[in-house]
């Protein structure tokens, strides 16, 4: 049986997709999550309502590790989407940026993709809990999506870098 979504759950399920769609087109525009442009702006700001949110929803009293990803998950934004304005870590600045922001969204993820694949479709959903093979291979797919794509990122800003540098050199 479904577990039936209150107020809150509803409100906090519209609240989640925006960052969602906002990251997704941040990945697919600029290979990775820019706080600076409007996409990113908006992924911060609806990360922020739906982890907040969050903390109203619980079948458990108390705090339970979705509420633990959603404060680590707005950690690592923040925490990238800060370095992004400084030089703190040199030249490895923008990848330090990306590798947060990106790990904020896979940590948005994991509790989505239990939440999702536990309730739906309603009727039936596909797995009854996170021990479920269902959720376990989804989680497991999504940790392989998350590397590769941090390892791409990280090859690819490194690419723009020496591109950059070399044109810079070219000048001088």
């Amino acid at each position: 049986m479904a577990h039936p979504f209150s107020l809150l759950g509803i409100v906090h399920t519209a609240l989640s997709v925006p960052p969602v769609v906002a990251g997704l087109y941040g990945f697919y525009k600029y290979r990775h999550i820019n706080a600076k442009t409007r996409s990113g702006k908006i992924y911060l700001a609806f990360l922020t309502l739906s982890v907040g949110t969050s903390f109203g929803l619980s079948s458990v009293t108390g705090i339970n590790p979705g509420h633990v990803l959603g404060v680590l998950a707005l950690v690592a934004a923040f925490a990238g989407a800060t370095v992004s304005t400084t030089a703190l870590f040199g030249r490895y600045t923008a990848q330090v940026s990306a590798l947060g922001l990106s790990t904020s969204f896979f940590l948005l993820l994991v509790p989505g993709l239990n939440e999702t694949l536990t309730r739906l479709p309603p009727s039936h959903p596909l797995g009854t809990n996170i021990d479920s093979p269902i959720v376990r291979y989804a989680l497991l797919a999504w940790v392989v999506i998350f590397l590769l794509g941090t390892a791409f990122q990280m090859a690819l800003i490194r690419r723009q870098q020496k591109s950059w540098n070399k044109a810079v050199d070219d000048r001088a």
